[in-house]
C-alpha cells in the first residue's frame, strides 16, 4: 500500500471501516524533520479549510512513532504529470493546467491573506501540490511553513533555511529573509514549470547553459515567449492564457521582493484580460552565483523532494 518516499518518510494508503480512502505519512526515524516540524505541520494545517489546501484527518504521536492521516489523492502530486511526457500529454492539457495553476494561487491567496492566520508555506513545488480526481490541486506538506502572529506581519528571518533549492527566492536563500514575497517567487518558478514541463533545478539546454529562469527572461526579451510552451500542449493551448501565465511568472520571480505582486494581484492578473506590467529582471539564483555563498547540504529522496539546509550570513 506505499504510495511513495519523500524527504520525511514513507506514505501509504489506507482505508477505513466505512469505505473511505485516506493517506498515512509516517514520518521516518533518520528524517530531517524532527518533532517540532511534525507538530508546526499539525497545528497549521488543523487550522486551515480551502478546497486547495489538502486536509488532515488525523495525526497520531506514541512513543518515537509519528503520523499523519490525510485525504487520499488517487492522482499523486503534480510533478508526476508534468515531467512526464506521456502522462502530461494523456491527462494534462492547457486547460487542465491553468485550472491547476489558478487552484494553486487561490489556495496561497488563502494561506497568506484571507485565512484568520497569515501563514508563508516555504517549500511550495510541484511535488507538494496533489491532485483529487478531478485534478483539482492541493497544496500539502506544511512542516515548513511558518506563522506570523502580527496581524500586520508580512514577513520574518531564520538563521536555518529550509526549504527545495531551485523554488528558494534569493533574499531566503542568501539570507534567511521569508516572507509572502517568497512564497510568490515560488509560485512564478512553479507556473514556468507547470507551462514548460520542465524543472527548474537541472534545466537543460543544447545551445545554452541558462536555467529555466534564465531562458523564459532571455525569450521574454527576444519576444519569442511562446518558444517556452511544451510542445505536446501546442494542440490544446490557449495562447493568450498561456502569454498571461507566463508574464505573470515572470513578474513572480523579480529579483527584488517588493516588484513582485501579491497572490491577490495573482489571482486577479490570472482571472482577468487586465494589461499586466512589464516584469524587471528575475533573480536567477544560478548554482554558479550560489557557489560563493554559504555551503548548502542536501538532504534527498527517491522522487527528488530536497531539504536544503544552510546558514545564513
Amino acid at each position: 500500500m506505499k504510495l511513495g518516499e519523500g524527504g520525511f518518510g514513507p506514505v501509504y494508503r489506507g482505508t477505513l471501516a466505512d469505505g473511505q480512502e485516506f493517506a498515512v505519512k509516517r514520518l521516518s526515524r533518520s528524517s530531517g524533520q524532527g518533532f517540532n516540524e511534525f507538530m508546526n505541520e499539525i497545528t497549521t494545517i488543523a487550522k486551515l479549510q480551502h478546497r486547495n489546501l489538502v486536509k488532515i484527518i488525523g495525526c497520531c504521536v506514541q512513543e518515537e512513532e509519528k503520523m499523519l492521516i490525510y485525504e487520499y489523492m488517487p492522482n499523486r502530486s503534480l510533478d508526476h504529470f508534468i515531467f512526464d511526457q506521456t502522462r502530461g500529454e494523456l491527462l494534462l492539457d492547457w486547460p487542465k493546467r491553468f485550472h491547476i495553476i489558478c487552484g494553486i494561487a487561490r489556495g496561497l491567496l488563502y494561506l497568506h491573506q484571507d485565512s484568520r492566520l497569515r501563514i508563508i508555506h516555504r517549500d511550495l513545488k510541484a511535488s507538494n501540490v496533489l491532485l483529487d480526481d478531478d485534478m483539482n490541486p492541493k497544496i500539502s506538506d506544511f512542516g515548513l511553513a511558518r506563522m506570523l502572529t502580527g496581524g500586520d506581519q508580512t514577513e520574518g528571518n531564520t538563521k536555518r533555511v529550509v526549504g527545495t533549492y531551485g523554488y528558494m527566492a534569493p533574499e531566503y536563500a542568501a539570507d534567511g529573509l521569508f516572507s509572502v514575497k517568497s512564497d510568490v517567487f515560488s509560485f512564478g518558478i512553479l507556473v514556468l514549470e507547470v507551462v514548460t514541463g520542465r524543472r527548474n533545478k537541472g534545466f537543460y539546454h543544447p545551445d545554452h547553459s541558462h536555467n529555466l529562469i534564465e531562458n523564459a527572461w532571455r525569450l521574454w526579451t527576444e519576444g519569442r515567449p511562446l518558444k517556452l510552451i511544451d510542445t505536446w500542449l501546442e494542440s490544446s493551448c490557449n495562447l493568450s492564457e498561456v502569454l498571461r501565465c507566463i508574464q505573470v511568472s515572470l513578474l513572480c520571480v523579480q529579483h527584488h521582493p517588493e516588484d513582485r505582486p501579491s497572490m491577490a494581484s495573482v489571482v486577479i492578473m490570472l482571472g482577468s484580460e487586465i494589461a499586466l506590467a512589464q516584469p524587471k529582471q528575475p533573480g536567477f539564483l544560478t548554482e554558479k552565483e550560489h557557489g560563493a555563498g554559504p555551503e548548502i547540504g542536501n538532504e534527498s529522496s527517491t522522487n527528488e523532494i530536497s531539504i536544503s539546509l544552510l546558514e545564513a550570513r
